[in-house]
């Protein structure tokens, strides 16, 4: 089976972290802090804050731009549900909006009409929280446009975008911006997440809130948590950031040669990439027109791993129905229908990459 993911972790990931075994200074330490500038200045931006998780890199970004209770957040349904979920955990309420149908990224043209839809209510929109899905970069210069005319927060999903770029500039350096390192992302600290800021006062409150509200040491000025990466973590990512340029280059070698010999099927939709963006291909994401989950089935039997990211928008979770949620967004609710993903990580061969092309065009007829 070709899976769908596969972390790449050599000896010098294992060697980097039995150093820090050996050293005994094993929670955030020397080494959470070189990884946080490395990738600081991989990215382009100013600070730094590294964390437990995606996740809680999201709701600690959140908080530290002062979101809580009474205030709203628009963002897709088009996710995992870690991007709403962090919403809640402030207090907050997520707002949805549909999706661009090319690209699965929240629709900037239904961004604004939510905003001015929930002020005329008597609503309190206060930041937008887009996601830059796939690693495909949303379009964020819309966004931002719209947050500065009607003064919101943003705060960048780039947890799947790891190095992508729009025009030249990184995602996640826009606004204040979210990574996750799990292990299937493109690159890994086995767990992990880190936030971008340029403001000194939202970095200064993101590292008070990722450590129990504590500026010094057992003096605690606000609440926080127990958000904090290890130097186990930190190790792993120091290793694993050398390579992600090159991890990246043949991630989108990969998904090349997909795109080439897939584009003229007449029974899926391969991807697109906007102009002026690079993809980094965290996933290689199809739409199927036809039987989904029989595709789903035969490439599996024909020893092809794929993943159905997402297979219901998070308006449609039991969580998000429970709390009172109905909205109807046929965009993100068709793709949740239609969309497949194909392997197109760094590990794949060339003989992978052509078993997938001869699985996938052996589906036509059969669904």
């Amino acid at each position: 089976m070709i899976p769908i993911a596969r972390p790449l972790i050599s000896e010098e990931e294992k060697q980097a972290v039995l150093a820090v075994l050996e050293s005994g200074q094993l929670a955030q330490g020397e080494k959470v802090a070189e990884f946080e500038q490395e990738f600081a200045a991989f990215c382009g931006a100013r600070y730094a804050v590294a964390t437990s998780s995606g996740t809680t890199a999201l709701h600690t970004a959140l908080l530290a731009h002062g979101i809580g209770p009474g205030d709203e957040v628009i963002t897709t349904p088009f996710t995992f549900i870690a991007s709403a979920n962090s919403i809640l955990f402030t207090g907050a309420k997520p707002v949805f909006v549909d999706i661009e149908p090319e690209t699965f990224n929240i629709d900037p043209n239904w961004v604004e009409e939510a905003v001015r839809e929930r002020r005329n209510k008597g609503g309190r929109p206060k930041a937008i929280l887009p996601v830059h899905l796939f690693g495909h970069p949303c379009d964020i210069e819309a966004i931002i446009e719209i947050a500065h005319r009607y003064d919101l927060i943003v705060i960048e999903d780039a947890c799947q975008a790891h190095g992508a770029l729009v025009d030249g500039k990184k995602v996640g350096t826009f606004a204040t911006g979210c990574f996750s390192f799990y292990p299937t992302k493109n690159i890994t600290t086995g767990e992990g997440g880190i936030i971008l800021t340029d403001s000194e006062d939202v970095a200064e409150r993101a590292r008070m809130i990722r450590d129990h509200g504590m500026r010094k040491r057992y003096r605690h000025e606000i609440l926080g948590f127990n958000f904090r990466m290890t130097d186990i973590q930190a190790a792993i990512g120091l290793a694993q950031l050398k390579k992600l340029s090159q991890w990246t280059e043949q991630r989108i070698k990969n998904a090349s040669y997909l795109t080439e010999h897939l584009n003229h099927s007449p029974f899926i939709a391969i991807p697109i990439v906007r102009k002026g963006c690079i993809h980094v291909f965290h996933q290689y994401t199809i739409r199927i027109r036809g039987d989904r989950d029989r595709a789903v089935e035969l490439l599996k039997a024909r020893g092809i791993g794929v993943g159905i990211y997402y297979p219901l928008p998070v308006h449609q979770q039991p969580l998000y129905q429970n709390l009172g949620y109905n909205d109807s967004l046929p965009e993100a609710e068709r793709a949740s229908r239609e969309v497949l993903s194909l392997p197109v990580h760094p590990a794949l061969s060339s003989e992978h990459l052509e078993m997938i092309v001869k699985a996938v065009a052996s589906l036509e007829g059969e669904i």
